[in-house]
């Protein structure tokens, strides 16, 4: 069968990829036309255009890019066109993708949804897009299914694709020794600085996280790297403050650090599936108005993927006003010093894994997608 796919980011082409790697698996004869990245191109298949020109985040940069979205747009719709695909999947990015659901229904191309847009945080309108344009919603977070439940859509739950990442990653079997040699770091016990993967969030997050390492003579503080950010975005953030930068080894750091200060996203379910305690640091422009803006905006009750799984407050999230050097320092010496807190956190750790079930999304994924198109 031919498969059409969309991903926009760099999270979209990993996710994507992985699923290609089984549909092959499914359909041997399996053929790929896409928008992604070079991970999907390593599957095969036609790449059309990649992610890295279509990753506009924030109101200044859309409008200053217009023009070429418009052209992404008209490109995306003329080759699904011309390759003419039993199926078009998409994959989350929905500013992108929903339009081009609705585009591919209008000339009757059937359209998957492969990782839910976050619709149930924020813009919870677009569940109505959603049930008039996508045909399939495969799922990757439990509490997904009660939310479009509440719209009478079905969705098919196929577990998180974290849950596979963090199952296979390599230098599982590493030593302390070996990785502080590995990357020239000292004996000192590890706290792992996770604050985001996109410029604004770095330079907004790690100056509070930096003044917290001061605090904390007897630990070293390590910054894992952002993928999609070089060397320079930090040293302009740190200036003259002292903390090493690994790229490329988030999973790697998180495995040797005692605690770990986290910006909100994946990078929380990292965190847990690793067992690190963490405190969740957040902060965005616009100072207590951005809180109120939050609180009347985004429609869950915690920002980190850890407390809306787990449905409780697991891990401590500071956000905005709330995220500054003094209550980070508490939090984590609360972390490092109360065995017992330590332990309750790791007690509701295993409570989410238990909820997301063992590894194996994309398979699932693709099983279902070709049992589904077989039988169409």
């Amino acid at each position: 069968m031919r498969y059409f796919i969309i991903a926009g980011e760099a999270s979209g082409d990993l996710h994507a990829s992985h699923l290609m790697r089984e549909l092959k698996r499914e359909d041997t004869a399996a053929e790929f036309s896409f928008f992604g990245g070079d991970l999907m191109e390593a599957e095969g298949g036609t790449l059309l255009k990649h992610y890295r020109e279509m990753a506009f985040m924030g109101l200044l940069p859309v409008l200053l890019n217009l023009n070429k979205i418009r052209r992404n747009f008209k490109l995306a719709e003329k080759k699904l066109l011309d390759f003419n695909p039993d199926v078009l999947i998409l994959v989350d990015y929905p500013g992108f993708n929903l339009r081009m659901a609705s585009f591919a229904k209008r000339n009757d191309i059937k359209v998957y949804y492969y990782i839910s847009p976050k619709i149930w945080a924020w813009k919870t309108k677009r569940v109505h897009k959603v049930k008039e344009f996508v045909d399939e919603m495969f799922t990757i977070f439990p509490f997904e299914t009660a939310f479009y439940a509440k719209y009478n859509y079905p969705i098919r739950y196929v577990g998180n694709p974290t849950v596979d990442e963090l199952t296979t990653r390599p230098n599982q079997n590493e030593t302390f020794d070996q990785y502080i040699t590995r990357n020239n770091l000292s004996q000192k016990p590890i706290i792992a600085l996770l604050a985001g993967s996109r410029r604004q969030e770095i330079k907004r997050i790690l100056p509070v996280l930096a003044e917290v390492s001061f605090r904390f003579p007897a630990y070293q503080f390590v910054i894992a790297g952002a993928p999609s950010q070089s060397q320079a975005i930090y040293d302009e953030v740190l200036g003259s403050t002292p903390i090493p930068v690994v790229f490329d080894q988030t999973y790697d750091l998180l495995q040797q650090s005692t605690a770990a200060l986290v910006a909100s996203g994946t990078a929380t379910l990292e965190t847990a599936f690793i067992g690190v305690p963490q405190v969740v640091c957040y902060r965005i422009e616009a100072g207590r108005f951005g809180t109120w803006v939050k609180d009347k905006l985004v429609k869950i009750p915690y920002i980190s993927l850890v407390n809306l799984i787990g449905g409780r407050e697991i891990v401590k999230e500071l956000f905005q006003q709330y995220c500054t050097p003094k209550t980070v320092e508490a939090e984590l010496n609360l972390i490092l010093k109360d065995a017992n807190y330590r332990e309750t956190m790791l007690q509701g750790y295993a409570e989410v894994l238990t909820a997301l079930d063992g590894p194996g999304c994309a398979s699932r994924a693709a099983k279902l997608m070709v049992e589904l198109l077989t039988n169409k």
